[in-house]
């Protein structure tokens, strides 16, 4: 019996000048979103189980992220009713962080979320492993009550990033707002400044010759909701 010859595989096939990335080797971007807030001025309703088209609007927040390009695998911080949000809201796929501070503002589950991120095992979670934060390049991140954001201005923040930005927001009319994504470089620094009420905005202010702005008014709006009279943002054909 002639003997058989070992089969070598092929070597991997060179890409061409200027051909894109595979999704695979493109850099990956976890989102964030940050659903702790407890609605004081909406007379105590959670924000995150505000009705939004018959669903929790958390789900909303979390569709966008996904949508727009970040990883299947999303991380949500839950502070008030989190147990009432985790009965009513779909969050499959998504890495839940309870924040046990949340009544002393946003910094707090800033800082949640970022931990959250920075000690999740890499893959096994999401289709075809996807990140869930160890393997991240950077961290998106969505406020549960602006359900004008969508997944086009997600999807245009995490371009610029991918074009080599370590550090984006989105804009309207020229003036910052979210979602806003960090590079893995940042996380320490955001996370150590983030305090009261004022999440990031300390970073972002000390950062500011860095920070690419991406325009977004034309597929936005980042009113968010705080008082009964924005209530109306929640109506799913604005």
């Amino acid at each position: 019996m002639a003997a058989t010859s070992p089969i070598t595989p092929a070597p991997p096939r060179a890409k061409a000048a200027g051909e894109a990335p595979s999704a695979a080797e493109r850099p990956a971007v976890v989102g964030l979103v940050l659903a702790a807030g407890g609605g004081r001025r909406l007379g105590g309703r959670p924000k995150a189980l505000l009705n939004h088209g018959g669903r929790p609007l958390v789900e909303r927040a979390v569709r966008a992220a996904r949508a727009g390009g970040c990883a299947p695998v999303v991380h949500v911080v839950l502070g008030a009713a989190a147990e009432r949000v985790r009965e009513r809201a779909d969050l499959a796929g998504c890495v839940v962080a309870d924040n046990p501070d949340w009544a002393t503002g946003m910094g707090s589950s800033l800082r949640a979320g970022l931990a959250s991120v920075r000690d999740a095992p890499r893959g096994g979670l999401g289709p075809g492993g996807s990140p869930s934060g160890a393997g991240a390049s950077a961290v998106l991140v969505l406020l549960v009550d602006q359900p004008g954001v969508g997944a086009e201005a997600v999807a245009r923040v995490v371009r610029a990033h991918r074009a080599g930005a370590g550090l984006v927001a989105a804009a309207y009319e020229g003036r910052r707002g979210h979602p806003v994504l960090f590079a893995r470089q940042h996380w320490a620094q955001v996370a150590a400044l983030a305090h009261g009420d004022r999440g990031a905005r300390d970073f972002l202010r000390a950062h500011a010759a860095e920070l690419t702005l991406v325009e977004c008014a034309d597929v936005a709006s980042c009113a968010d909701i705080d008082t009964p009279a924005d209530l109306r943002l929640l109506d799913p054909d604005r």
